[in-house]
């Protein structure tokens, strides 16, 4: 009987369609959220084409990686506690708090005169991006029920895809053609209008309240992972060899915060993490699916341009359009998974599709060499694309349709930390692969002469040196460059694969009707579905 009801409510037209006048209004919504969402996505990746112009500019080579992840730090570290005051205090007052930190971040990112002070306004960047992140699709929740999210979702999740992917070729036509400084001020006139829509069109109901943030458990958290992706970033990199004392050291204290962080949350009134969300089985699944959609996908947006750089030869700007093909097949199941899953109420099947797709997309990857047509590359980008767009964005609404409306916002926040973090040791992880794989090819291939004369090692960050190059060296290094990015993309597809393991055991909740549950309701969750 169970059965037959559930059926019956997923099999059931779409109700309580908007109006015409009020779905403009959400659109106008829609409209401010996803530039707040456009920022925070673009600045993840816009960096990545203009790295080796900022380096030249103010002569910080050695710590070029920094400007990626002091703002990936920030981002994912202030994920939870972004969720958890937007559940607490409102979230339109904190999305706007969070835009502002944005800009003061973006305009003091484009004043830096040196490495240290660019990677500290990244920082305060990161921390506002993070407050955008959460704002946007959590909010999102509060004004749309999660029958028709999927729709809209879909919409938001191709700009993230597009975002992502422009970021690139934003950062190589404004470092090419104006200034790199520019990577950072075109984020004001955008924020404004996102800061002034979110005020004059935005109004959820808060309910004011005296309660405790979770100040001890913040800490804790942000020290357990700042600490391993510090390990994962400066182990055997950088001198620190990974059996040393101090990666070792860093390595415990890490684990240790992390343990007295569970522990903690165990015991304080409003955990900025509650424990018992993971007993919840489709966030669960959500949450680890996310982070290595999260860890698979930075993987590709960093190096792919460096590849068709390198490689291809290909100018800044033109690496960025290139990456187009990506960003194509997200757009594509983006849009199409968010309709069908309004239409039918499924969505376990959309993460299971995306996730092989994604994997063979990854092993297309795994075979670009120095001689591969860029037809080819399109085509395996392409794939990618396609299986991300199938799982990003589901996973943020069956997470949403799966709590309370009182945790939305501290569930919205943690699914996407673990995206975030994903995201973040992927970076790290890789780039510890890249790095040593490729100073590896070089030294089994490459004379003294020529290890010497590209600065052993170093010229991923610079690839207009490689041009310079005899031919016969140039070839060279290139053929170690091609090795060593195709070990790259093999070490991502172990990733994909658990990720759609462990999406099978995701649990199917029939999507409500309603934005916001009912206070008998609240801490109900409906059966789950028959099947997948």
């Amino acid at each position: 009987m169970t059965d037959d009801l559930d059926v019956a409510a997923v099999a059931a037209p779409e109700e309580h369609e908007f109006s015409k006048e009020e779905h403009r209004r959400i659109l106008v919504i829609l409209f401010a959220l996803m530039l707040g969402m456009f920022l925070a996505a673009l600045d993840q990746t816009i960096v990545a084409t203009a790295l080796p112009t900022i380096a030249g500019d103010l002569h910080g080579l050695n710590h070029l990686s920094w400007v990626v992840t002091a703002y990936l730090i920030t981002s994912t570290i202030t994920l939870p506690l972004w969720g958890k005051f937007g559940d607490l205090y409102g979230r339109k007052k904190f999305f706007q708090i969070a835009i502002v930190i944005f800009l003061v971040g973006s305009i003091l990112s484009g004043l830096s005169q040196n490495m240290l002070e660019l990677i500290l306004c990244r920082a305060v960047q990161g921390a506002g991006a993070g407050g955008l992140m959460v704002g946007s699709q959590a909010i999102i929740g509060d004004v749309i029920p999660p029958r028709q999210r999927g729709r809209y979702m879909g919409y938001f999740g191709a700009v993230f895809g597009l975002s992502s992917i422009l970021g690139p070729l934003a950062g190589g036509f404004f470092t090419q053609h104006v200034s790199w400084r520019w990577i950072f001020y075109i984020n004001v006139p955008i924020g404004i209008v996102a800061l002034f829509t979110i005020a004059a069109v935005l109004h959820i109901p808060t309910h004011k309240m005296h309660h405790k943030v979770d100040w001890w458990g913040t800490a804790l958290l942000s020290g357990g992972v700042v600490g391993w992706i510090l390990l994962t970033t400066l182990g055997g990199t950088t001198g620190w060899a990974w059996g040393s004392p101090t990666i070792i050291g860093l390595g415990i204290i890490s684990t240790v915060a992390i343990i007295i962080f569970c522990f903690v949350e165990t015991k304080v009134a409003e955990p900025i993490i509650p424990l018992g969300l993971f007993r919840n089985r489709t966030f669960s699944v959500a949450s680890a699916v996310s982070f290595a959609i999260g860890f698979t996908m930075f993987g590709s947006i960093v190096y792919l341009p460096l590849y068709l750089q390198i490689v291809h030869g290909a100018t800044p700007t033109l690496s960025g359009l290139e990456l187009l093909p990506m960003v194509g097949g997200m757009l594509i199941t983006f849009i199409v998974s968010g309709r069908l899953v309004s239409r039918t109420g499924r969505y376990k099947i959309f993460p299971i599709i995306g996730l092989a797709v994604t994997t063979v997309g990854l092993v297309f990857l795994a075979q670009l060499g120095p001689h591969t047509s860029f037809g080819y590359a399109a085509i395996a980008m392409f794939v990618v694309g396609l299986g991300l767009g199938l799982v990003m964005q589901v996973l943020v609404v069956a997470v949403q349709n799966s709590v309370p409306h009182s945790q939305l916002g501290t569930a919205t926040a943690t699914a996407t930390f673990f995206r975030t973090i994903g995201g973040a040791f992927g970076v790290a992880i890789l780039g510890a692969v890249f790095n040593s794989q490729l100073l590896s090819n070089l030294r089994a291939t490459a004379p003294p002469a020529l290890m010497k004369l590209i600065g052993g090692g170093d010229i991923s960050e610079n690839p207009a040196q490689i041009a310079k190059l005899p031919p016969a060296a140039r070839e060279l290094v290139i053929n170690a460059f091609s090795h060593t990015l195709q070990t790259v993309f093999v070490v991502s597809i172990p990733f994909a694969v658990v990720a759609f393991i462990i999406a099978f055991f995701m649990k199917e909740i029939p999507l409500r009707h309603q934005a916001h549950t009912s206070t008998t309701s609240e801490d109900s969750v409906p059966a789950e579905l028959p099947g997948f």
